[in-house]
């Protein structure tokens, strides 16, 4: 059973390349709401060119299939954050990483959760992977609800994971399997 099966609608899909000037207004607009939990960025990635050029690149990767990269949209379709599975390996591992961000005026209303959610079905169902793993700063109680509401486990936290706002963070880490994902 999928998402769509109990009358869902998408809520998330593959980034083009039109996307990036509403990806650069969206991030200059959050630039405050982001940077605690984001990496420190050059100013160019906060244009449209410099968005376009992450696309670009995102989009090359998923050629690859080493990528997902997908944006998440509101009701009426607008974009209004990001979601993507990075580092997809295959093999016996079957595996990536997921990270995801919603704009602070949809925060907090179950955009990411739901996103979350169709990504992880996505992953499973369609990519046919075992095990989509996630990291947030010790912190982030938001993004830990969002990630245990879909069936994450924390596992451990890794020291120094991850440089994220200027400094080495510790992340607490979180993995959903197929056997145990939840199934709608």
């Amino acid at each position: 059973m999928s998402a769509w099966d109990d009358g869902w609608v998408s809520i998330t899909r593959l980034v083009t390349p039109e996307d990036a000037p509403a990806l650069a207004e969206l991030l200059r607009v959050n630039r405050e709401f982001l940077a605690p939990w984001e990496p420190v960025r050059s100013e160019d990635y906060f244009t449209a060119d410099g968005q376009h050029a992450v696309i670009q690149a995102d989009l090359q990767q998923h050629e690859q299939g080493s990528k997902l990269p997908h944006v998440i949209l509101d009701d009426s379709g607008r974009v209004i954050g990001r979601i993507t599975l990075n580092g997809i390996v295959r093999g016996p591992f079957q595996s990536c990483a997921m990270g995801y961000w919603v704009s602070a005026s949809h925060n907090g209303r179950g955009f990411a959760t739901k996103a979350v959610r169709e990504i992880v079905q996505v992953a499973f169902e369609q990519l046919g992977l075992h095990r989509v793993q996630a990291e947030t700063l010790l912190h982030n109680a938001g993004s830990q609800r969002v990630l245990k509401r879909n069936g994450f486990v924390r596992f451990g936290m890794a020291p120094e994971y991850l440089n994220i706002a200027g400094r080495w963070q510790d992340h607490a880490m979180y993995q959903v399997v197929k056997t145990s994902a939840a199934t709608g």
